[in-house]
């Protein structure tokens, strides 16, 4: 177990499904589901990434569904050069999620183990989008 913890949950209505968008010469997938949470001042919109097989299972998934995600953290260092100017990234990664309310209908509300090859993926980090 790691002595770091990057995991969290998350909880929101569906604001956004995105499309599935495929990356690099392995095929790496990924798909963005942005949640909303209203605030007293201001809407806060927070976007999920899932990816690889977990892509698929967003497809039972609707608009305004109140949904709770489970998230690793994931973050980059990317540099384009020597020169240039370093940039960090932090993407939230889902790892399971539940529907809590909305139009979630009959259908599968929930991944019991999203991507067991999420831990066992490999990739260049050529073929990752940021």
């Amino acid at each position: 177990m790691s002595q770091y913890l990057n995991e969290g949950k998350v909880r929101g209505i569906i604001h956004l499904i995105e499309e599935t968008k495929t990356f690099g010469q392995k095929g790496f997938r990924k798909r963005v589901v942005v949640l909303e949470q209203p605030g007293d001042r201001f809407t806060n919109y927070i976007p999920i990434e899932f990816t690889q097989d977990a892509c698929d299972r967003v497809d039972a998934l609707s608009l305004g569904q109140d949904l709770e995600v489970t998230f690793r953290l994931s973050g980059r260092r990317w540099q384009r050069d020597p020169s240039s100017e370093v940039k960090f990234f932090v993407n939230p990664e889902a790892s399971n999620f539940k529907v809590v309310s909305g139009d979630a209908g009959d259908g599968p509300a929930s991944i019991d183990s999203v991507n067991d090859e999420f831990a066992q993926a490999s990739y260049e980090e050529d073929d990752i989008p940021f």
